[in-house]
């Protein structure tokens, strides 16, 4: 700003002083790993600051929670994450605390750095930010320009909250992994394990908006949920013994995978073999491995794993693969289209007020959510 100033020119926009002279704001943070008793109301926490001409100061007025934001309060990726924060480890000691969690944002654009053109402030945006940057559950988040993209015009900030991120790690899954698009999905099989989760529901949509058969696996009191959401068939894995359900069934073009565990020993029998058919989860060990061994020894482990795999089950005529979340604006705009013309709805759960961030923590905890767990930052959204 400075620079632009002494060039003798006025700004090409004007920003705010408001943000701009203040240190602090209110913030929900982490002192140290465990379980929901860490979780810390603050209104000392740093104001966020625009290092990079990229980056863009968000107004939080609704976030939302997904299991990784209690994976990482009790400590989960704490390995990889670091390295990602201080790749060069300039800084000693535990330099993420205190740490804020939340990685969906649904706000209005405070501030924008040099680079950036495509946003202005005053903008209605969402976006999902990425685990290895400071989370949402704050008054404001900086995030990169690349990451953010306009809001769904149909929908108020609570109900935005609930998609980006379970939006873009369904997209990495479906799209950048699995290659489906609205192009060469009509007539597909595809199964979703899993399909009453945030990730799932969205899924069901997606696969429906681009003319797939989908099949959905959810406890029974979900059925009528993920029925609504357009779903063919519904499989209650409570009801008797899923892979024997499931094999009644005609063979699948693609199946994703939000359960893991034991599920991938048998569910890439249900894909039609040497047809191109694909499997991919969401459930994978790389961020464990990375804990458990290290960085360097982590790596090593999870390459040799998912090679492993890829190859024996690519002999035995389908595709391995493993997913994760990926933070994409681009992509945020194509899923804003969707939702502006009616094809993908947000799934909400439950939502709680900016001080009830805990006991927010503590529905999600308890599992079998229905949709998402949202939080208005700023109430009456």
């Amino acid at each position: 700003r400075a620079l632009r100033w002494a060039s003798g020119r006025a700004p090409a926009r004007g920003l705010r002083a408001s943000p701009r002279a203040r240190t602090a704001m209110p913030s929900w943070v982490i002192d140290r790993y465990g379980s929901n008793e860490v979780l810390r109301f603050t209104t000392d926490m740093m104001f966020p600051i625009i290092h990079f001409p990229n980056e863009v100061i968000i107004k939080v007025h609704a976030a939302s929670l997904n299991p990784i934001d209690l994976s990482m309060r009790s400590g989960y990726g704490a390995t990889a994450l670091n390295m990602k924060r201080d790749p060069l480890k300039l800084k000693t000691g535990e330099t993420e605390f205190p740490l804020t969690l939340g990685r969906d944002v649904s706000g209005v654009v405070m501030e924008c750095g040099l680079g950036v053109s495509y946003f202005k402030p005053g903008d209605e945006v969402w976006a999902a930010i990425p685990p290895w940057k400071q989370g949402t559950l704050s008054e404001f988040v900086v995030a990169s320009g690349n990451e953010v993209s306009f809001k769904p015009k149909c929908l108020s900030h609570t109900e935005a909250a609930a998609l980006p991120y379970v939006g873009l790690t369904a997209w990495s899954a479906l799209n950048q992994v699995g290659g489906l698009n609205q192009s060469n999905c009509s007539g597909k099989r595809v199964l979703i394990l899993g399909a009453s989760g945030g990730v799932g529901t969205f899924a069901v949509q997606l696969m429906k908006a681009w003319d797939a058969h989908v099949t959905a696996v959810c406890s029974h009191d979900a059925s009528t949920l993920v029925k609504k959401l357009g779903a063919d068939d519904v499989i209650d894995y409570k009801s008797g013994n899923l892979e024997e359900q499931l094999k009644t069934l005609p063979l699948f073009d693609f199946i994703l995978d939000n359960v893991g565990g034991s599920t991938e020993k048998w569910a890439l029998d249900l894909l039609k073999k040497w047809s191109g058919a694909t499997y991919v989860t969401l459930v994978t060990p790389f961020l464990i491995n990375m804990d458990k061994l290290g960085v360097a020894d982590g790596m090593l482990q999870t390459g040799v794993t998912v090679g492993s795999k890829t190859l024996k089950h690519l002999l035995k005529g389908v595709h391995y693969r493993w997913a994760f979340f990926m933070p994409s604006g681009p992509s945020l705009d194509e899923i804003a289209e969707l939702v502006d013309s009616g094809k993908i709805h947000p799934v909400i759960d439950e939502v709680f007020s900016f001080s009830e961030v805990p006991k927010a923590f503590l529905k999600l905890e308890g599992g079998h959510a229905r949709g998402k767990t949202v939080i208005n930052v700023i109430s009456r959204q």
